[in-house]
C-alpha cells in the first residue's frame, strides 16, 4: 500500500532562533512610551481640564455647548445648567453638554 501514498518524513527541526539580546524588551518598552506619549496622557489631560470646566460653572457665566448653543448660564444645579439663551427663552442642559466657557461680554458682542 506504500505505493499509493507517498511516505512523508519530517525533515530535522530547524534549529531555534537566538534570543535577540533584548531588543524584543527595548522595542516592547519604546512601544509602551510612544502609546503614554501620544495616546494616554493628552487623553488625561483633556478629560482633567473638562472635570474642571464643568466643576467651576456659576451663576452669570457665558457658555458654549457641544450643539454650539451659546448663552449665559442662570441656574446650576448638581447635573443640570439652564441657560438664557435670549431675553426670554431658557434651556435646561446637562452639564456634560457644556463645552467651553467664553469671555465676559462674548453674548453681547455677537
Amino acid at each position: 500500500m506504500s505505493f499509493l501514498i507517498p511516505a512523508a518524513y519530517a525533515d530535522a527541526a530547524a534549529p531555534a532562533a537566538p534570543m535577540g539580546g533584548g531588543f524584543e524588551w527595548i522595542f516592547l518598552v519604546g512601544f509602551l512610551v510612544i502609546f503614554y506619549l501620544m495616546i494616554w496622557r493628552p487623553q488625561a489631560k483633556r478629560a482633567k481640564e473638562q472635570k474642571n470646566l464643568l466643576g467651576n460653572l456659576q451663576k452669570g457665566d457665558e457658555v458654549v455647548t457641544n450643539g454650539g448653543i451659546a448663552g449665559k448660564i442662570v441656574k446650576v444645579s448638581d447635573d443640570f445648567v439652564v441657560l438664557e439663551v435670549s431675553d426670554t427663552v431658557e434651556l435646561k442642559f446637562q452639564k456634560g453638554a457644556i463645552a467651553a466657557t467664553l469671555p465676559k461680554g462674548t453674548l453681547k458682542a455677537i
